[in-house]
């Protein structure tokens, strides 16, 4: 088996994730002509870009210097889902009493387990994204480091590559910031994190943003003492703050402890992990089993030779247009390489453009997408589109926001979950949609209906007008539809309505 550190411990599932993802016994094909698109990287906006470019008849090469399914499948999504959800399950059944079950006493979460199930569940999802899947797609799938020659020429460990066009798909990392100490002392990131097979006694977590804060609070429900250190006020800076407020309650409820604006964070070596940190003008000196650093991501770039193909990066990434093209026109970029939204779903639809574009001299542009995105906390941080607080280019836009409590939606009372809303913001005077926020226990399931509403022009008024079963969660939106309708009732509409009835009587 080889050594992947995101594959320990080497058990029997982990063995099936690398025999689909990095075949030990592979061999790699034998170029015969010029590919029509060569993609280099094979995380999701490079296995989307294969699979579509070939099932248009296109010839395509895949090269990959790890493992496939990239960051998503092997040390994101589908790991951390697999923890959130055993998480969820252990601080349920320790809330169970509030539903009038009773659980018995010394009921306890094995780690152990948990991250089995979680191994387990990744294997069997990973054929979606292995070798033998993509070649019998007709893609020729090469395993090794990738370097451009020239503008038509590719090299993987020696053997030659020509294409027409070619995908830099390379995606990013974990940064490791400039913390004092941090080179002393033994870190986790996400590439490395779920590999644990015991759980800490007490976890340090650096950065409260979207990953520290799903650990932190994940971590915490299935037993561990948790810092959560953030240099910011409060959690998940970028956020709605009123959306970002309810969930730092919800994480401190859970048994983080929250060390926010913190300052002069250190971290020694003493035999172990001791992390110290000033907050909010109080001293910390913790020791911690381990630490997560979850602080910003580092674009792949290495050892790709961009300069001798004049493809311009930067520390974000490499530089693409709308139409993600890099500087050199031959070659497009797609995911989190080149772009501020490194979600999953945003690289999917960005690789969809790339085929059009590079195959078909399509022009479509990454800047009509309409991306949400989601925190999967308890309760979960859904968004799509501008915030109140909106950068440019919104910050001169008018706004009307309409809002509804889940504290008055009956299911989110009935399910014990009536902390969170949904928020949405609309041009003033116009149901025009232009942003979203939802805080529930399934935001991320919720706010689909809002970005497809933003996506095809549907306002806020046919919302309202259109039936939701009853009692849903999801009830919420329709209200907040019927909360801009009665705004139509103008009181010149409604002496008008007056006059109509009393003629009628």
């Amino acid at each position: 088996m080889t050594e992947f550190s995101q594959l320990l411990p080497k058990d029997e599932h982990n063995e099936e994730l690398e025999a689909n993802v990095h075949p030990p016994d592979w061999n790699n094909p034998t170029p015969s002509g010029r590919y029509n698109l060569v993609v280099i990287g094979a995380g999701t906006a490079g296995l989307v870009a294969a699979a579509g470019a070939a099932g248009l008849g296109a010839k395509v090469a895949l090269i990959e210097r790890s493992l496939m399914g990239g960051d998503c499948l092997n040390v994101g999504c589908v790991p951390s889902k697999g923890i959130i959800s055993a998480a969820r399950v252990a601080a349920g059944l320790r809330n169970a009493h509030e539903f009038g079950v009773e659980v018995p006493a010394g009921a306890n979460v094995n780690f152990a387990a948990a991250m089995e199930r979680m191994r387990r569940l990744r294997a069997r999802i990973s054929p979606n994204d292995s070798a033998q899947r993509f070649r019998d797609l007709g893609v020729d799938v090469y395993f090794g480091q990738a370097s451009f020659v020239d503008s038509s020429t590719v090299d993987v460990d020696g053997t030659r590559l020509k294409f027409k066009r070619a995908v830099i798909a390379t995606g990013a990392r974990a940064a490791a910031p400039p913390i004092p100490g941090l080179d002393t002392v033994e870190y986790l990131t996400n590439e490395t994190l779920f590999s644990l097979t015991e759980l800490p006694k007490r976890l340090g977590v650096i950065g409260a943003g979207p990953v520290g804060c799903e650990m932190a609070q994940s971590f915490a429900q299935l037993g561990s003492e948790v810092f959560l250190v953030e240099a910011e006020h409060g959690v998940l800076p970028r956020e709605d703050r009123d959306a970002a407020g309810i969930v730092e309650k919800a994480i401190i409820r859970d048994g983080v402890k929250l060390l926010c604006c913190g300052k002069n964070l250190e971290l020694k070596n003493d035999g172990g992990i001791r992390l110290t940190v000033e907050s909010h003008g109080q001293g910390y000196d913790e020791p911690v089993d381990q630490l997560l650093v979850s602080v910003g991501r580092t674009p792949n770039v290495e050892n790709l030779n961009l300069e001798a193909v004049g493809v311009d990066y930067h520390k974000k990434g490499v530089t693409v247009n709308e139409r993600m093209q890099t500087t050199n026109p031959r070659i497009y970029a797609a995911g989190d390489i080149c772009s501020p939204y490194q979600f999953t779903h945003a690289a999917d639809f960005m690789a969809r453009i790339v085929i059009q574009n590079a195959l078909f001299k399509g022009r479509a542009k990454s800047t009509s997408l309409v991306i949400p995105w989601c925190t999967y906390t308890s309760p979960e941080i859904a968004h799509v589109g501008m915030y109140e607080h909106a950068p440019e280019p919104y910050n001169n836009v008018a706004l009307d926001t309409y809002v509804q409590e889940f504290a008055d939606v009956d299911r989110a009372i009935l399910d014990g979950e009536d902390e969170g809303f949904v928020k949405v913001h609309v041009k003033k005077g116009t149901d025009e949609i232009v942003g979203a926020t939802i805080v529930a226990r399934h935001a991320g399931d919720m706010i689909s209906e809002i970005t497809l509403a933003m996506t095809h022009g549907l306002g806020l008024k046919k919302i309202g007008s259109t039936i939701h079963p009853y009692p849903t969660q999801a009830e919420a939106i329709r209200r907040v539809g019927d909360q801009f309708n009665r705004t139509r009732l103008t009181p010149f509409v409604k002496s008008l309505f007056h006059k109509w009835l009393a003629w009628t009587r």
